[in-house]
């Protein structure tokens, strides 16, 4: 078991491959033989590199919408090893070859449990995430969203709108709360500074940034997070408390007229936050 309060224990078949500066791509191992999955590979090198480390076989890649830093490595994988690429339905990613859409089922061909696809407008209008009941013998389910969801924060709104986002927020939240969640980058500890701000009435916002800043200092990645983590610590997901909504009050001059104007006045302010 982890020691850590906020942090979920490594799941044994998901392996993080950080790219860039702080995103996490991340590789699903099969348990019953050398294939693999990988998510959101926005560089090809890393995921050579852990392939040929793990002595794995690249045979799915799977996209949660069409940034750059996620999806700019899938060509030299495809080249180079093959693998299906699972994907939004969108002209914005070329190499798409098997296209989904909120509620169809996806089989990686890793040997586990089908998954199923969660559209998640917002960040883009293109956004899905994948939910999978469990991998391997761990029970858990896993959650993989992109950059809809992130530990103690949420995407920037950049297509879509804020009463879009919030509604792909609720429906993440309403998972089971043992849900590992594995966002795309390692931007827990700014969040949780903004968070510290706009919930300063929340003692566990608090005690998770100290935690998280002693993760941080020791090395060790954040992610991933948990459902229920996210629903007691993160202030987009919890846009209904008194204290957040005095918050935004504060920001727009006025009380919000109801949870919309309460996430975007917020989220607003993360776009500023420093």
């Amino acid at each position: 078991m982890t020691p850590w309060r906020f942090a979920a224990p490594p799941h044994p078949w998901v392996h993080p491959v950080p790219a860039f500066s702080d995103n996490y791509l991340w590789l699903l191992q099969s348990p019953e033989a050398r294939r693999a999955a990988i998510v959101d590979p926005g560089d090809a090198a890393p995921v050579l590199q852990a392939l040929a480390a793990r002595g794995l076989e690249l045979i799915c890649i799977l996209l949660t919408h069409h940034h750059a830093d996620h999806a700019g490595g899938v060509a030299e994988l495809t080249a180079r090893t093959g693998a299906r690429v699972i994907g939004p339905r969108s002209e914005k990613i070329p190499g798409v070859t098997e296209p989904v859409g909120d509620g169809d089922h996806v089989d990686p061909g890793l040997g586990g449990p089908v998954g199923r696809v969660v559209a998640v407008p917002g960040h883009t209008l293109d956004h899905i995430a994948y939910l999978f009941p469990s991998l391997g013998a761990d029970p858990r389910p896993l959650l993989f969203c992109g950059d809809t969801l992130f530990a103690a924060g949420c995407g920037r709104v950049f297509e879509g709108t804020p009463g879009q986002m919030l509604a792909s927020l609720d429906s993440l939240a309403s998972l089971a709360p043992g849900t590992l969640v594995y966002c795309a980058h390692e931007y827990t500890l700014s969040n949780l500074r903004f968070a510290a701000a706009a919930d300063p009435d929340t003692a566990e916002v608090a005690n998770r940034l100290a935690e998280a800043d002693a993760m941080r200092a020791a090395g060790i990645a954040t992610v991933p997070t948990t459902i229920g983590i996210e629903q007691a610590t993160n202030p987009f997901l919890r846009v209904d408390q008194a204290s957040i909504v005095q918050q935004a009050a504060g920001r727009l001059g006025h009380t919000p007229s109801g949870r919309v104007e309460t996430f975007a006045a917020i989220r607003q302010w993360k776009n500023e936050f420093r």
